[in-house]
């Protein structure tokens, strides 16, 4: 049982008590039964007006209660619908006092996600605006008397998030091209002339409309400051060219020139107009000193052709080059030319460089070649014989590999200007023919000139037998054995013959030269030679030097067999 169930019979016994005490007052009083009717009537009434009364606040209360859950109800359905979630639902069978509890609970919950929604979307169009207005971007559509939903919201932080991002960005864009622009200015002296240009330079940076068309205009107008810097740079540049060609063609002296090295940097318009005044004064000293301007265009002239690679006849081409009439009209053809060569050469550069490094690795070979034949090779030191073979080596490998590269350059530019690449006054590959036949030609002369010499020498100690050589002396070629030393082998000589002995000694002598001294310089007098050591062990990869040996030994042998012919008879 309920309290209040308990409540109320404890309200109906204490009911009935007081009717009952009242009775027995009332019957102690002598009141008579009429007047207890009218008292008891007056009780009922009381108590039922006090009930009725207790009853209509409650049912009062009750009607308030379901007024209440029924204007909940409704507020509640309109919030969700705002705020774009699903209705409220009461979960499972309660009272009318606990639903309008939840109800009125969930009401001020949605009445104050309400007003939180309101006030972040109220931020966020003022963040919205302000950013707008400094980009000059239309600002986000939002309906202002709608409650944005949550994924709207989201969507509105993102792109309010996307704007400062895009400000930023604009603003450090601005900042750097503002300081660019500054600069330029200061290097033209250039002083800003219009309205936006005052904006840029002068204005306060928050306050520049980062919009894509002011950017653009930013970066055109950084862009014409640019052209102009790089235009007034090359004309300084171009202006100290001309300065020190004609400082050169005039032969200045260096104190007259350091006068004018303040202005040799730089390419603001005082140092421009002071470039000018300087080339000037010196065309005008060119005018004056028109021989020796001239004799100097004509030195920088040859320069060019041997860069170029000009024949004798391209040369003789030019015929101004030899005129003696020194005229400013004959000046104005030879500046002409030099342009005209310049300009040759500036084009065609990598292929004249690539040229002139086969040259020059030409004549290194060709170095290298003529000390391979020379048997003086051996008395170097150092390791240089090592080096020397290896550098050797290495040129024939990359000689080729540069003759094709530059034939297949070659190939290329005649095509784009379909004439000849001439070196010389020839085809370059065939000059490189030509000059490769030359050596061949060259060494084969050589080869031919030591097989005479050779066989003339053969000839000679055949009919008046070997002369003797005295050795040239070598130390170190052998090491010094300590306590052992070489006796000498006497010879004697007898009314001009020599004996078997001395035949056979000189022989050996001869031997001993060819093996040791000769080619490697050492004297047997003072360093005893080792008679197991070879020379072609040296020089196993001079073919040239290995023929010469062998013919050099076949000389001696047959000088050996004539000694002894000559014994024996």
């Amino acid at each position: 049982m309920r309290r209040s169930e308990v409540l109320a019979e404890e309200s109906i016994v204490c009911l009935q008590k007081a009717l009952n005490h009242l009775r027995e007052i009332w019957e102690l009083i002598g009141i008579p039964e009429d007047q207890r009717l009218q008292r008891t009537e007056v009780v009922k009434k009381h108590i039922k007006e006090l009930l009725d009364m207790m009853i209509a606040e409650e049912e009062s209360l009750k009607e308030r209660l379901i007024k209440s859950i029924s204007f909940c109800q409704k507020e509640l359905n309109t919030l969700c619908n705002e705020l774009h979630i699903e209705p409220f639902q009461e979960e499972g069978k309660t009272t009318i006092l606990q639903l309008e509890k939840d109800l009125r609970t969930q009401v001020e919950f949605m009445r104050k996600q309400k007003w939180e929604r309101k006030q972040e979307l109220k931020l966020l169009r003022e963040q919205d605006q302000e950013l707008c207005e400094i980009l000059c971007m239309p600002p986000y559509n939002t309906d202002s008397a709608s409650v944005p939903s949550l994924e709207e919201l989201n969507q509105f932080r993102q792109h309010v998030a996307t704007l400062r991002e895009t400000k930023a960005s604009r603003h450090q864009e601005f900042v750097s091209i503002k300081k660019q622009i500054i600069l330029c200015m200061e290097e033209l002296d250039h002083t800003p002339n219009t309205s936006f240009e005052r904006d840029v330079v002068c204005e306060d940076e928050d306050a520049f409309c980062l919009s894509l068309e002011n950017i653009a205009t930013l970066q055109k107008l950084l862009r014409q400051l640019e052209t102009q810097k790089s235009q007034n740079e090359a004309m300084c540049e171009g202006l100290r060219a001309k300065i020190r060609e004609l400082w050169d063609r005039l032969q200045i002296p260096e104190e007259e020139r350091e006068a004018v090295a303040m202005v040799m940097t730089g390419s603001k318009a005082k140092v421009r107009k002071a470039l000018q005044l300087e080339v000037d004064r010196l065309e005008e000293l060119k005018m004056q000193n028109m021989k020796k301007v001239i004799e100097a265009i004509r030195v920088e002239l040859a320069e060019y052709w041997d860069r170029c690679f000009y024949s004798q006849e391209q040369r003789q081409d030019f015929a101004p080059y030899y005129i003696e009439d020194f005229t400013e009209d004959l000046l104005q053809i030879h500046d002409a030319e030099v342009v005209k060569l310049k300009d040759y050469y500036e084009t065609h550069k990598e292929l004249f460089e690539g040229v002139q490094k086969w040259e020059e690795s030409w004549k290194l070979f060709l170095e290298f070649e003529r000390k391979a034949s020379d048997p003086s090779r051996f008395t170097n030191r150092g390791g240089n014989l090592l080096k020397e073979e290896k550098q050797r080596a290495k040129l024939q490998k990359t000689l080729p590999k540069l003759e094709e590269e530059l034939k297949a350059q070659i190939e290329m530019w005649e095509q784009e200007h379909s004439k000849a690449f001439v070196v010389n006054g020839q085809k370059f590959m065939e000059y490189v023919t030509e000059q490769w036949e030359m050596h061949r030609l060259e060494k084969e002369r050589a080869k031919q000139e030591r097989q005479l010499k050779n066989k003339k020498q053969t000839e000679t100690e055949m009919l008046y037998g070997s002369a003797p050589r005295t050795p040239s002396k070598r130390r170190g070629l052998t090491p010094n054995t300590p306590g052992k030393v070489r006796k000498p082998v006497a010879t004697s000589t007898c009314s001009g013959k020599k004996t078997p002995r001395a035949g056979r000694h000189g022989a050996e002598k001869e031997n001993l030269e060819l093996n040791g001294s000769i080619l490697s310089g050492g004297y047997p007098d003072s360093t005893p030679l080792q008679r197991n050591f070879s020379i072609n062990s040296v020089a196993s990869t001079y073919s040239e030097f290995a023929r010469e040996l062998s013919k050099a030994s076949k000389s001696d042998a047959a000088s050996r067999v004539l000694n002894s012919t000559n014994i024996q008879s």
